[in-house]
């Protein structure tokens, strides 16, 4: 199924050239890239503006950060950098957010940034391939030194002349990593524990309605493994690919969730009403009565997409986590108490949550491919969830869903759902990955083709060449187009973008440049081109008159 330019321009909804430039949306959406500040723009650069054309850039298979006419880059923050006398700078940067301390200076403020995994063979200097059988010569000291680079990194950031700094020994910054305690949101104890340690898989997430930042658990199997059940409710251990649980008996079902942090003095919180599985990101809506709504995707294959909504005001603990049927339209309780079938399986609301994918299952939910980030449309208010690929179903490319809410209500239990299949070799990108709003309305995506299948004659996304960043523009000539304004090194995706609240700042990550190389003499990638030659992920900023036409584009096009 493919759509053309003016199909594509329905399904976003455009709407009129004079809408307001900060929409209801913006101020109400508690988990949103969209910047938030905003201030006049006079004729004269409009004007200015209007002049600079959006120039696509072609497929690049080249070591390099490549960006379109009209944006420049600089690096905020890499691997290792130092934070203060105690802490360094996380490995796989992902997802990253930024939160003024003033709100009238969107100069100055904290980033916070999540770690998703490590790379061995540069992070604890330990290389697989050495080895008939590598988990045998593991050691404390290299599982040590990953549990510290995983979880998430808190850090003062200013703007001065133009460029990003590390305001390095600021009091804010700080690590949270693999041995930070941290509570479960939750009267009951999950295996034992009401407290438990640290947080890993860290993917994307999204900010709460009281500028607190959300991290979220994605590949939790990835360190300590899975609990699995068969037909007769018998559970066994899956081992992990890392294998830390060799070295530290946590029980894999302390990871896997929603964890909430506090900007100011880092201390986390797990949101168990959420649900336990492979969280990509967790978007937040704040109702009228200060209720909040949830969504949140299981980023797997043949896995579902949820929202939760509590019952209470500013409350992640009391409400109903609800999953999608898609065919149907239709949000289902996962609730112990009103759903038999659910009660037949497992023992109280907490196992249910615990084990949600085989809840969600149960209930009937539909099979997505993927689910990965979800952005609400600052214009329509419709809620944008990328699907990125489901290779067991021949779905190379991906595309992206569209959620409209019954009546516009995000607390209601009926939808519709669309889909515009938007991946694929006509519409010029494949595996759609984060999604960013602008000030403007217009769709910022960035795509997460595998390394082991990027630039490979044999595979589907040779065309592509490495990932990238587009933007598909909702006013102008351009509207519709699918525009590659950033190509990524070697090896590398492009995750987390995030605006500055002046919307001149487009904050992006970096990760895993080089990840394909087999050992430290035979690098794939030399990114960002340190003096060691050592790839680094690092987080980068992204400023030009690019940035600022396009978060004013409803503006100069009226």
């Amino acid at each position: 199924m493919t759509h053309n330019r003016r199909q594509f321009i329905s399904f976003l909804g455009k709407t009129s050239l004079s809408a307001i430039l900060a929409p209801h949306f913006l101020i109400s959406c508690g988990s949103n890239t969209t910047p938030a500040i905003t201030e006049n723009i006079s004729e004269e650069r409009i004007a200015q503006l209007k002049k600079l054309a959006i120039e696509a850039l072609k497929p690049s298979d080249m070591d390099d950060l490549i960006l379109t006419k009209g944006l420049n880059y600089h690096t905020v923050v890499k691997w290792g950098d130092s934070l203060n006398k105690q802490d360094t700078f996380g490995f796989n940067n992902d997802f990253t957010c930024f939160l003024p301390l003033d709100k009238n200076n969107p100069n100055d403020g904290l980033l916070w940034v999540n770690h998703e995994y490590v790379n061995p063979l540069f992070v604890s200097d330990f290389n697989y391939r050495d080895f008939k059988h590598p988990e045998q010569h593991r050691t404390n000291e290299q599982i040590d030194k990953e549990m510290y680079n995983v979880g998430g990194t808190i850090v003062r950031i200013k703007q001065e002349n133009g460029i990003w700094k590390v305001v390095e020994n600021d009091p804010h910054n700080r690590r949270i990593t693999a041995k930070t305690p941290i509570e479960l949101n939750w009267d009951t104890p999950i295996k034992g524990k009401t407290t438990v340690i640290g947080t890993h898989s860290n993917c994307s997430g999204g900010i709460t309605p009281w500028n607190t930042f959300i991290t979220c658990e994605e590949n939790y199997d990835s360190f300590y493994g899975e609990t699995e059940y068969n037909e007769n409710n018998i559970a066994s251990h899956r081992p992990s690919s890392q294998g830390w649980e060799k070295f530290y008996n946590y029980p894999p079902e302390h990871y896997g969730w929603v964890v909430e942090v506090n900007p100011k003095d880092g201390k986390a919180q797990k949101h168990i009403a959420l649900g336990r599985f492979a969280h990509e990101c967790c978007t937040l809506y704040e109702l009228e009565d200060k209720r909040v709504v949830a969504y949140t995707g299981d980023d797997s294959n043949n896995e579902h997409l949820y929202k939760f909504i509590s019952s209470k005001p500013g409350s992640l603990k009391e409400g109903t986590l609800y999953v999608a049927d898609t065919v149907n339209g239709t949000w289902l309780a996962l609730d112990w108490e009103s759903q038999p079938v659910l009660q037949n399986k497992f023992t109280d609301q907490t196992e249910v949550l615990v084990r949600a994918r085989e809840a969600a299952k149960l209930l009937g939910a539909t099979a997505l491919n993927r689910p990965e980030d979800i952005e609400i449309d600052p214009i329509t208010g419709n809620i944008f969830v990328s699907l990125t690929n489901n290779k067991t179903k021949n779905d190379w490319h991906g595309s992206i869903l569209k959620i409209e809410e019954n009546n516009g209500a995000y607390d209601a239990l009926t939808f519709k759902a669309s889909i515009y299949m938007a991946g694929g070799e006509e519409n010029g990108f494949s595996c759609p990955d984060n999604l960013a709003f602008d000030l403007a309305g217009n769709l910022w995506m960035t795509t997460d083709m595998s390394g082991s299948a990027m630039n490979k004659e044999e595979k589907p996304y040779m065309p592509f060449k490495n990932n990238s960043l587009f933007v598909i523009p909702r006013y102008s000539k351009d509207a519709g187009k699918v525009i590659r304004v950033v190509t990524a090194p070697i090896d590398a995706e492009l995750t987390g973008p995030w605006f500055s609240p002046d919307g001149k700042t487009l904050f992006l990550s970096v990760q895993h440049p080089g990840e394909q190389s087999t050992d430290l003499n035979n690098l794939t990638s030399k990114w960002p081109f340190d003096d060691d030659n050592i790839p680094k992920p690092a987080v980068v900023a992204i400023t030009g008159d690019l940035i600022e036409k396009m978060n004013f584009l409803n503006l100069i096009e009226s």
